[in-house]
């Protein structure tokens, strides 16, 4: 009886979360042909398109144990943000670009009108905050999870405290780990419980408290160079070329910034508001190509596999990973596992640094501005890896012939690097990361010594 009332209730509360909380299903929207192009900003629905059509759907043959007499006893998640306004700096790029099409486009196209009757509605105060879509990222997410991992992910647990929620102290993080909280508490009708969260920067922002990450690449203005050499490159000459013929405003004046404002403007409009805005007929997919590799560019510079620091500073998160696999499984081994599943919220420049440390899409020739068209099929493409409300989740496993482990990005499972099991013994991949687990540490790689501070732009 209890039974048949939990999935009475289950189903009743999953279809007002659907109803309330997402009108995916009432109200599809037409999606930008080049929606799939718009790397860190794009949806999460763009990487699983199946969500669209149920946002809540969970393909539970795709996250079952590795074989039946396996039992999952731990769960450690990284969770970047969900959908955010735009930061003010590009709310000021944005403003510039409307400002200059306002005042000097021209031509008779229904979408040029559209464009000079769209009304500014971003201001410099958004500065990155959540929005409602952005809850709704995480609200779903959380639900999902729990119908992956129902023995990691309980009322239960959730009660018990088995569950351990942590993130960064930026607004949009702590507002996406309480409304992942909420998705659950709405899914069981948990209405007696606060929600509780640790804010811990050192483990979500690590980047900000590596010294030499910071010195040498966040303040030195020749660590992007191969992102300013590309704005000025043949490629996003023919994007500002063809930009500006369409708005009949001169070359002169169209800059690489406005051509990115644009392409930042159809991103946000359809991310937040789920529209195809006019700002999207400024590009075709060669446009949004160009504009992606620009941006994945930065992303590989500043974040990735251009400077070893920018995977070196991510060690902490690394290590406390593996540190909580490790106590689940000696406390399981002790008597009983006391966390269930900890949820981290943090950024994409937490996920992507974690990424490249552990050689997950490495190329075989690093991104730079001259090779665009040799990497038309790298695997770093940031569209992929890190749209809004990217997660990565490790799952370990109690089996027969011991400890295994599973990973899923984006809720698709994965293979470690050079493994070819989709499940492997958790020995073996500790193995694997040896080197990193052995070493990689924080003070050694991060800290700097006093007389390298002087000149950081070398």
């Amino acid at each position: 009886m209890k039974t048949t009332y939990f999935l009475a209730n289950f189903l009743i509360t999953s279809l007002s979360i659907m109803v309330g909380l997402s009108l995916s299903k009432l109200a599809r929207p037409t999606i930008p042909a080049i929606a799939h192009h718009f790397g860190t900003k794009g949806r999460y629905e763009e990487v699983n398109p199946h969500l669209l059509d149920d946002i809540l759907f969970v393909n539970k043959s795709l996250v079952a144990p590795p074989s039946p007499d396996c039992r999952a006893i731990h769960m450690v998640s990284v969770i970047r943000h969900g959908t955010r306004y735009p930061t003010t700096k590009n709310v000021k790029k944005i403003a510039r670009l409307f400002e200059l099409v306002v005042s000097h486009a021209s031509g008779s196209a229904s979408w040029l009108n559209d464009i000079k009757t769209w009304k500014m509605w971003y201001t410099e105060d958004m500065d990155g905050r959540l929005v409602e879509k952005g809850c709704d990222d995480h609200r779903h997410l959380a639900v999902r999870l729990a119908q992956s991992f129902p023995t990691l992910i309980s009322e239960d647990h959730l009660r018990a405290n088995r569950i351990e929620f942590i993130t960064s102290s930026k607004h949009r993080c702590v507002d996406s780990v309480k409304a992942f909280q909420e998705g659950l508490h709405r899914l069981w009708d948990v209405q007696d419980m606060d929600y509780k969260h640790y804010v811990d920067d050192s483990l979500m922002r690590f980047f900000d408290h590596c010294e030499r990450f910071v010195e040498s690449v966040e303040k030195n203005k020749t660590a992007l160079k191969e992102v300013e050499r590309f704005k000025s490159s043949a490629e996003m000459d023919a994007v500002r070329r063809k930009i500006s013929s369409r708005l009949q405003i001169p070359y002169s004046q169209f800059t690489p910034d406005m051509a990115e404002a644009a392409f930042f403007l159809c991103s946000y409009e359809f991310a937040i508001k789920s529209e195809n805005s006019p700002w999207c007929d400024l590009l075709d997919e060669s446009d949004a190509q160009v504009l992606e590799y620009k941006n994945d560019l930065k992303q590989y510079w500043k974040r990735g596999y251009g400077h070893d620091v920018n995977r070196k500073s991510s060690c902490p998160l690394f290590h406390d990973i593996f540190k909580r696999l490790e106590k689940a499984a000696n406390d399981y081994r002790f008597g009983g596992v006391k966390k269930t599943a900890t949820i981290q919220v943090g950024h994409g420049e937490t996920l992507l640094p974690l990424l490249s440390l552990m050689s997950f899409y490495k190329d075989e020739k690093p991104l730079t501005a001259e090779n665009f068209s040799l990497q038309h099929n790298r695997t770093f493409r940031s569209s992929q890896i890190v749209p809004y409300a990217a997660n990565l989740v490790f799952v370990l496993y109690e089996c027969s012939d011991g400890l295994r482990i599973q990973l899923f990005l984006n809720e698709k499972l994965m293979t470690f690097p050079n493994m070819n099991h989709l499940a492997p013994l958790y020995e073996t991949v500790r193995k694997h990361y040896s080197k990193l687990l052995n070493g990689c540490e924080f003070n050694k790689e991060c800290n700097v010594p006093q007389s390298n501070l002087r000149n950081t732009e070398l």
